[in-house]
């Protein structure tokens, strides 16, 4: 069986950044540390640091007095940051810094008097902490039929704003409904889509012009790993999300000649690397990497772990 992994694939540098924060504040100040909602959308990633005395809690209510405690890479609201601040909880934040970069964004367009249309998907925590940084009125869409659903107070006076782990195809023509609405409408055209989004979604879309099936190594609840099975399955590959190697169904891979392999930005390369494995397992396996962009992004620690990175 031929085996092709897509490049680049898994950990971007905003997840790798948030787990070393979490992993340098263990060694820095000792176990318990408390982090809001999962640090990135990883099962394996997430029990691997509570196994270290990771506690993971879903509101900073649950963090007893003086616990550290850390915000994960999806960001939070200005509530919970002023809820942690009232409690006198000390915080390390890990937000991805191009979250945060469109969290300024909102409130630019706030301060500027204008409603402001977020691109995204309810109940991810991305979209409620970005919601929750931005004052005034948000409204939340998903497609373009929302866009037609959209009622505005002014329509001179609106701003538009995305999630960063969004399809950028989907999200260019919910753009383009939007200005075709509202023509004096302003925003960054796809550039909030992040780099390590674009670049794994460019990639599966060649690992698609030269494999019949794709497994993407994800959780379910990751958004980027989602997309990357939604993009290769509108490509005609049959395509499947799995945790990890025991998701793997044997029969999605019979009578394949080539199988492709990524991985969404949370799961890590040894989960991908236990998949070939368990391919290994059914046939032999003919294992090459797709050409692909190499990645060299790196982001600061917070200034609270600096002086340890």
């Amino acid at each position: 069986m031929r085996v092709v992994l897509a490049q680049p694939r898994g950990f971007c540098a905003g997840v790798e950044r948030a787990i070393a924060i979490v992993e340098r504040a263990l060694e820095k100040f000792g176990p318990p540390i408390y982090v809001r909602h999962e640090i990135v959308h990883n099962r394996h990633v997430v029990e691997r640091l509570r196994a270290k005395g990771v506690v993971f809690v879903e509101e900073v209510s649950d963090v007893p007095p003086g616990g550290i405690t850390i915000f994960s890479a999806h960001g939070v609201a200005r509530a919970v940051v002023e809820d942690a601040s009232q409690r006198s909880l000390p915080v390390i934040d890990a937000t991805c810094p191009l979250v945060s970069k469109v969290h300024l964004e909102g409130q630019r367009y706030a301060r500027q008097g204008r409603e402001v249309v977020l691109i995204g998907h309810a109940g991810h925590p991305e979209i409620e902490g970005t919601m929750g940084q931005i004052p005034g009125k948000v409204h939340l869409i998903a497609t373009v039929g929302d866009v037609e659903r959209l009622t505005v107070t002014d329509p001179e006076m609106v701003a538009y704003v995305t999630q960063t782990t969004l399809s950028v195809d989907d999200t260019k023509a919910v753009i383009t409904a939007l200005k075709e609405r509202y023509p004096a409408i302003v925003g960054p055209d796809t550039k909030d889509i992040c780099y390590a989004t674009q670049n794994r979604q460019q990639a599966v879309r060649a690992l698609a012009k030269v494999v019949d099936v794709i497994l993407v190594v994800g959780s379910k609840n990751s958004s980027n790993s989602n997309r990357l099975r939604e993009i290769a399955a509108e490509l005609g590959v049959a395509s499947y999300l799995v945790e990890d190697a025991r998701a793997l169904n044997p029969a999605w891979v019979v009578g394949a000649g080539a199988v492709g392999v990524t991985a969404g930005a949370s799961a890590p390369e040894q989960l991908v690397e236990e998949v070939v494995e368990r391919l290994g397992a059914l046939a032999p396996v003919e294992l090459t990497v797709l050409p692909g962009i190499d990645e060299n992004v790196r982001f600061r620690m917070p200034p609270e772990l600096a002086a340890t990175a």
